[in-house]
């Protein structure tokens, strides 16, 4: 790009910044210099507990799951501890993270919706605030509270303000990414025009990557670094690695470029019935399970240019190799732990914080005309520093096999994701459990496995929001039969788009063009891609789901947009099916 262009390109991006008056871009106040103080020491036994978060990863991402893409150091955390298979957090990475740090419904925690993507009727809402609330205490508060000594590497996106920045809610130690996301090298570039940049805090000050970042390795590192620093005073650890790949933009080292080239040459539709055989081979899914229907505006593969083709899959192999080198990442942090004083006494966690990234991201504002002026696309640079790309609903819909449509939406490629627990000294590992579970069930989960499920410090004066999820620890050392939800209604709203799961049986509510825009009704267990709707035979059943989705609505206080769903990223569709653009 031109020095002239890159400054046009620059005053444009003021000027959106000033008009829209965006929080991140305000300066940084004293950070605090001390965490809180450390609560009395637990009883020897704690766990140290590591939670290993991983962004917009599907499903049948992993070789545990499905995938041809070469995950053995997950895989192998699959084959020591327990695969959760049934597993559910929220559509987004800001809800998840809310719910999941707090262990109460994302309204509760003040994340509704983000700040810059709530309808008029929902500003004003304590529920709808955008930035993590005084009145919910995060986990690490509750751990520190409890003796533990906590640390933090990678994505926060809870908030930009002071107050809610992760030094201030309980993180001893922190190098953090405030935003959404960003470029995973140290250029730094933000996700949208008027994110002029990352914004970056070691422990609460300001900073830049350093030369040589890539985002899963230097978090590796720095996670690595805080533990070999932890004192040895008898004090676990709660340490916190939120890793931002394999978001986009789809980006690695030039060394993995073309780790998996012509690997998807054969397209997205090959690729979902590909997994899909392996999911039944694993037993995953029942043997009769066919995959959905992919978006309507989806191209069949067929149909492409082989221009188009080739365009497309190599997307999908920068993605891959995102996910391979973040497995090793992953291993190489598992490996130091086994070679530390910690290794037998570290209860490790894996998930991912929603489904794959499906949407039409040059529908975010002003993309389709900041990425051609700010990046470089085209085919030798592209996964390379100064590229920007994703992969599409298709190869998302690959990533989600065999569930229906992808991050954003309540369905069950939206929120259904891989997770394990892994600690060989105390849970019996190689095993699943199919019991339904939820984000916040894994909060109080590990808050049963520390022995602080019932202590909650204040915050704001004010003792903390009581837990949302049932703990499922006592299943970990003991299988059980029934899980911590059966019978119990389990509901859900994002963006105006809502769902219910009890048991087999979820209601889901999405507008058209990808849902009826009224309520239907699915029997996961005969039909996991939801693809045949039974409210015609079953409308009792649907009346009380619907009932408990609107008891759940008062409760944390739902305030559904004026106007319809919120469109984030939406597809360009024809104008009688388009959803709400954002005010």
């Amino acid at each position: 790009m031109s020095s002239a262009a890159r400054g046009r390109l620059q005053l444009l991006a003021a000027s959106i910044v000033l008009a829209l008056c965006i929080v991140a871009c305000q300066g940084d106040p004293p950070a605090q210099e001390q965490p809180a103080p450390l609560g009395s020491a637990p009883p020897p036994g704690t766990p140290n507990i590591l939670l290993i978060l991983v962004d917009d990863l599907g499903y049948a991402d992993l070789g545990v799951t499905g995938s041809e893409i070469r995950t053995p150091n997950i895989d192998e955390l699959a084959r020591r501890g327990v695969l959760l298979t049934d597993f559910h957090v929220t559509p987004v990475c800001f809800a998840t993270r809310a719910a999941l740090l707090t262990g109460v419904d994302h309204h509760t925690a003040g994340l509704g919706a983000p700040q810059m993507g709530r309808a008029r009727n929902q500003r004003g809402h304590d529920s709808y605030a955008g930035q993590l609330s005084p009145r919910v205490a995060t986990i690490a508060e509750r751990l520190r509270q409890r003796g533990y000594h906590t640390y933090m590497t990678g994505k926060w996106d809870l908030g930009t303000e002071p107050e809610t920045r992760p030094h201030r809610r309980g993180f001893e130690r922190s190098w953090t990414l405030l935003d959404g996301g960003a470029s995973h090298f140290s250029d730094g570039a933000g996700l949208v025009i008027f994110q002029r940049g990352a914004h970056y805090q070691a422990d609460g000050h300001p900073v830049e990557p350093p030369p040589g970042f890539y985002s899963s390795t230097f978090y590796t590192d720095q996670m690595i670094r805080y533990l070999g620093e932890q004192p040895e005073d008898g004090r676990p650890f709660f340490a916190y690695a939120a890793y931002t790949a394999p978001h986009w933009p789809l980006q690695v080292p030039d060394a993995w470029l073309n780790r998996y080239a012509g690997a998807y040459d054969a397209g997205y539709e090959v690729l979902r019935k590909q997994r899909l055989e392996r999911m039944k081979a694993l037993g995953l899914v029942p043997g009769d399970t066919t995959v959905g229907a992919l978006p309507p505006h989806v191209p069949a593969w067929a149909t492409l240019t082989t221009e188009q083709q080739r365009a497309a899959s190599r997307r999908m192999e920068i993605y891959a190799a995102m996910v391979e080198l973040l497995d090793q990442e992953i291993g190489r942090l598992l490996a130091w732990l086994d070679g530390s004083r910690f290794a037998r006494d570290t209860l490790v966690v894996f998930l991912s914080d929603n489904g794959p990234e499906g949407n039409s991201i040059d529908r975010l504002p002003l993309n389709r005309f900041w990425i051609p002026l700010a990046f470089d696309n085209s085919p030798e640079n592209l996964g390379r520093e100064g590229s920007y790309a994703w992969y599409g609903a298709g190869w998302a819909g690959a990533s989600a096999t065999p569930f229906r449509l992808y991050k954003a939406y309540p369905s069950e490629g939206g929120y259904r994701v891989p997770a394990i627990l892994s600690w060989p000294a105390t849970i019996s590992g190689d095993r699943r459990d199919d019991a339904v579970l939820t984000a916040t069930d894994l909060t109080a989960t590990l808050l049963d496995a520390a022995g602080a499920l019932q202590r909650g410090p204040s915050t704001g004066g004010n003792t903390a929001e009581p837990l949302a999820g049932r703990s499922f620890w006592p299943r970990m050392l003991e299988p059980a039969e029934a899980g911590p939800n059966a019978g119990r209604a389990l509901s859900l709203e994002l963006f105006g788009r809502r769902a219910v799961r009890r048991d087999q049986w979820k209601a889901l509510n999405l507008a058209r063009p990808f849902g009826t825009g009224s309520w239907e009704l699915f029997d996961l267990a005969l039909d996991p891609a939801e693809s045949r709707d039974q409210s015609g035979m079953q409308p009792e059943l649907l009346a009380e789901l619907v009932d408990a989705w609107d008891g759940y609505a008062r409760e944390v206080e739902v305030v559904l947009p004026d106007g319809g769903e919120f469109a984030y990223a939406d597809p360009e569709l024809p104008a009688n099916q388009s959803t709400r653009q954002a005010d």
